[in-house]
């Protein structure tokens, strides 16, 4: 049975990842790419499904046990995991190198003390479960091999098969180390190399090592900014600089539920907002890349941009659910692909404009396309920014006239408009002022409730929504202006849970909402983290510190977060860990550093 989604940590190369558990199980891992097929689903599943677990041997026990302590070794993505056994201790230390060949999942297992029992079960399915693969030995490898796909192992462990599982049972003392290494290959290429897995183990923490001293921000939230720096980074595609939302399919926004999306793509807001903190911390490399990712997906297309691309910018992802696996903790259906990729989101004209538009004031080289681009983008809006759209949301329900959206496309004018003033660009500047004023006094004529003075969701409901949040942060309106400061006190009445977190939007339980589907959600942790910087924008820096620092309290205990946090069952819910979790932390960690609302 799969831990709960705080049970797991992150490892990753770059180009995927995989989360293993608390008791040394690898539940999820997709090779070779974060959206390939899952080689390990047993996350989604049962064992039947694949896993890798390695830890102490536990005859006589129902379970295997969890581990006494672990972390992530100084700020890397190696994770150290130890067991104290009534035999001893020891210690497992996880990693994928970045890649220069084949991918490569190893472990190294040491002895600290005593003489410790172990055991490695490594059952693979690929097609996320459904196939068994043919396994046998080449060599003194043991190798698993099904259609396109092989995956080899390398130990100096004796193996065995026993129930399509293959197992290793030896013992460790103090000073053993031994090392187990799985790797993916074209099952129609050469045997991959060897591993090398001391040397990668060298080479992996010199790579996070370096590339964390690239970060400028050191303030009191360092250790929670670099933690999420890092992930962002994990969930960056290295070959084209496309940054996937999650690693994850499919984790459930409420257990049990029917809101099991795919998370493994490029979402231009998520990515665009990653862009923004890393060029805020110092990572311009990432956001060249990024840039360059998008002017190749979006191409010279830009009036049919997709909400969301592949990885490497493909634009079919086609959704369909996985009948075979149950789901995690049973939250069928298990999807893949996401058929919201044709959405009409007009908020994303915003973000990416946003995006741009904070790499041209950071001095990033200049494109000369993407100026082009931007300038495309806002032709299409002038035709179209009045009309209904599915929103920040993705809602599978009607069109509406969401306020964020019209918010977001008067972003992207007005930050086309700054393009043009400073030179860098031509284009209609006073056409393109009118534009900006004319969203502006729709947006506040017909999106903003005077009886409750709030903005509302969309034009004429009553109903409110945390994207909201936004309207100060984009500069819509200053933070002192009575609607910003009305709209902020009424999420915090309206959309709040008991323990002060925010969610969305209000859902309609066993009904269809807004969003077109049926069942709850928990508090959304972006939301939350927008409110803790709305808080301090309008001087209550305060009551933004506790936010803040309540919210860092929900990441487990290696500073992880999922989408979502479940008030009622109080875990964490949604794919994991989540890009648009970890963006706003950094940015509110950095408003916070700035404005001196911190404690200790």
């Amino acid at each position: 049975m799969a831990g709960r989604i705080e049970d797991y940590a992150l490892i990753g190369d770059m180009q995927t990842a995989a989360l293993v558990c608390r008791d040394g199980t690898v539940d999820w891992l997709c090779l070779p790419r974060f959206d390939s097929h899952a080689i390990f689903a047993g996350l989604l599943g049962t064992e039947e499904h694949g896993f890798w677990r390695l830890g102490p041997a536990y005859p006589g026990h129902a379970e295997p046990p969890t581990a006494s302590r672990r972390r992530y070794r100084g700020d890397s993505l190696i994770l150290e995991s130890e067991w104290d056994t009534p035999r001893g201790t020891v210690r497992v230390t996880d990693f994928m190198p970045p890649r220069d060949g084949a991918p490569q999942l190893i472990r190294i297992v040491e002895g600290v003390s005593g003489r410790v029992p172990m055991r490695s079960a490594l059952r693979m399915r690929f097609s996320y479960g459904r196939v068994v693969p043919w396994v046998h030995k080449v060599d003194n490898r043991t190798v698993a091999v099904a259609g396109p796909d092989s995956v080899w192992l390398d130990t100096p462990t004796e193996t065995y098969g026993k129930d399509l599982t293959t197992y290793s049972d030896f013992t460790v003392s103090p000073g053993d180390r031994l090392a187990f290494t799985i790797s993916w290959q074209p099952s129609h290429h050469q045997p991959p190399a060897l591993p090398d897995p001391e040397g990668s183990l060298e080479a992996t923490e010199d790579f996070w090592r370096e590339w964390v001293e690239h970060c400028t921000y050191h303030g009191p939230y360092r250790e929670s900014v670099v933690r999420s720096l890092i992930t962002l980074k994990a969930l960056t595609y290295a070959p084209t600089g496309g940054i996937v939302a999650a690693p994850t399919t499919s984790l459930p926004e409420e257990i049990g539920g029917v809101r099991n999306w795919d998370y493994r793509y490029t979402w231009l807001r998520d990515a665009a907002i990653t862009l923004s903190s890393l060029l805020r911390t110092g990572y311009r490399e990432e956001a060249r890349a990024w840039r360059e990712w998008l002017l190749r997906a979006v191409a010279g297309d830009p009036e049919n941009l997709q909400i969301m691309y592949g990885i490497a910018g493909e634009r079919e992802l086609g959704e369909a659910e996985l009948d075979w696996l149950p789901g995690y903790e049973g939250s069928a259906p298990v999807r893949v692909g996401n058929g919201a990729a044709n959405q009409l989101q007009l908020d994303v004209y915003g973000e990416v404009t946003e995006a741009l538009h904070l790499a041209h004031m950071t001095g990033l080289s200049r494109n000369d396309y993407a100026s082009v681009l931007q300038l495309k983008l806002i032709r299409y809006l002038e035709d179209h920014w009045d009309q209904p759209d599915e929103g920040i949301w993705e809602v599978r329900g009607p069109r509406r006239h969401f306020v964020h959206s019209k918010v977001m496309a008067w972003v992207a004018v007005d930050r086309t408009i700054k393009l043009i003033e400073s030179g860098d660009a031509d284009g209609p500047l006073e056409r393109w002022r009118e534009l900006r004023d004319d969203i502006h006094r729709d947006v506040c004529e017909k999106g903003y409730d005077k009886e409750r003075n709030t903005f509302t969701q969309s034009y004429g409901s009553k109903e409110l929504d945390a994207s909201l949040l936004l309207i100060p942060q984009m500069g819509f309106l200053p933070p002192d202006d009575k609607r910003v400061i009305g709209t902020i006190e009424a999420i915090q009445r309206e959309l709040s849970t008991p323990d002060g977190f925010v969610l969305r939007y209000p859902t309609a339980g066993d009904e269809a909402g807004v969003d077109g589907l049926e069942g709850d959600e928990g508090a959304f942790l972006a939301c939350s983290f927008w409110l803790a910087d709305d808080l301090a924008m309008i001087g209550r820096v305060d009551e933004a510190r506790r936010l803040f620092e309540k919210l860092l309290s929900l990441r487990n205990d290696l500073g992880l977060l999922a989408e979502e946090w479940d008030p009622r069952l109080q875990r964490q819910v949604g794919n994991f860990p989540q890009a648009f979790s970890h963006v706003p932390l950094i940015d509110t960690a950095l408003r916070l550093t700035a404005s001196g609302a911190y404690g200790g």
